[in-house]
């Protein structure tokens, strides 16, 4: 009898356990997830913050983000909790900082495959001259980027300011010698004002130069050529130099292939470690985000909106992510949206 009750007693400890291992901690509490200001980013986020609500949880609430600023406070402020798609290439000494010192954690890789960043023309340039997929062809054919303001002088379309590619773009710019070969580095404003040039250029064959990254819609749509720098990647003073504000001697590298990470707070993931180990599974392929990027500029759909399609029509890719009884309390949700 005594071992049948401690037997009976084992299981349902186990079962208690169990449960506990799968229904998170009743003590999320609240918590903040940047919302960045460009379409893959926020798309995450919004999914983040639905699953962390319905299946986890937690009070949930979406913050505005730029890379710089939001790693920034992260380390220095502890907040947000979750950065849920930071480019790491452009701030990698201050992320190994901040883990090293405890302030921050990896979750995973928001991109599987990574994002791509680079120099773009279009397409229909380089059928037209093949010299302008090199920098030495944009360079040769600089009156051919007209100057929205100056016609003095050729434009450059740079990264938005506040975002992390504003300094690898400057960095770049001035190692290879676009001012001096009468090109002027031109902020967008924003990513759709970015985004805006490139559209319009396409739309009447006109020329384009300018930084650009990969998955998005718009390169999806709009076929672009990566310019060739002819330096091939050092990665070594990619990191060390391009990617820092005060670099003193930019040398030329074409953009090494960008791990994309889902960065907490180590406070977050200490205190919520089944929400952290749900950040630590959820990824999209290129190709997958591509698909939903696309679908959103179809739709001109924003975040949220966005989030309810993923979730609600690809319930396989997500499911795995958490476990079956996080994903019913979300379905559960999903339905009564």
């Amino acid at each position: 009898m005594k071992t049948i009750i401690l037997a009976m007693g084992l299981f349902a400890f186990t079962e208690v356990l169990a449960s506990e291992a799968e229904d998170p901690n009743q003590n999320c509490g609240k918590i903040t997830i940047a919302d960045m200001n460009w379409s893959s980013a926020t798309l995450l986020a919004h999914i983040d913050y639905f699953i962390l609500r319905h299946g986890y949880n937690c009070e949930a609430e979406l913050v505005p983000g730029d890379t710089m600023p939001t790693a920034t406070s992260m380390i220095e402020k502890g907040e947000p909790d979750i950065a849920p798609e930071l480019w790491s290439n452009s701030f990698k000494a201050a992320l190994d900082k901040g883990v090293a010192e405890k302030r921050l954690r990896i979750a995973g890789n928001s991109l599987s495959d990574g994002g791509e960043e680079g120099f773009w023309v279009p397409q229909y340039m380089v059928d037209k001259d093949p010299s302008m997929a090199t920098i030495e062809g944009v360079i040769n054919n600089a009156k051919q980027f007209t100057h929205p303001e100056d016609k003095d002088r050729s434009a450059f379309m740079g990264c938005p300011s506040g975002w992390n590619c504003q300094i690898t773009a400057s960095n770049l710019f001035a190692a290879l010698k676009l001012e001096g070969a009468g090109f002027e580095l031109i902020d967008p404003g924003s990513g759709a004002g970015l985004a805006a040039t490139i559209a319009k250029a396409y739309t009447r064959k006109q020329a384009w130069f300018g930084y650009y990254w990969k998955p998005t819609a718009l390169l999806g749509r709009y076929n672009m050529v990566k310019v060739d720098f002819g330096s091939g990647v050092d990665k070594t003073h990619y990191l060390s130099c391009i990617s820092t504000a005060d670099c003193k001697n930019p040398k030329v590298t074409m953009y090494p292939p960008s791990p994309v990470l889902t960065v907490t707070t180590q406070a977050f993931a200490t205190q919520t470690p089944q929400a952290f180990t749900y950040l630590s599974k959820r990824s999209f392929t290129n190709a997958e985000m591509s698909e939903f990027l696309a679908w959103m500029e179809d739709n001109q759909a924003d975040g949220d909106t966005a989030m309810e399609h993923v979730l609600k029509e690809y319930t396989e890719l997500w499911t795995p992510w958490v476990p079956a009884t996080i994903a019913n309390k979300i379905k559960q949700a999903l339905v009564e949206l």
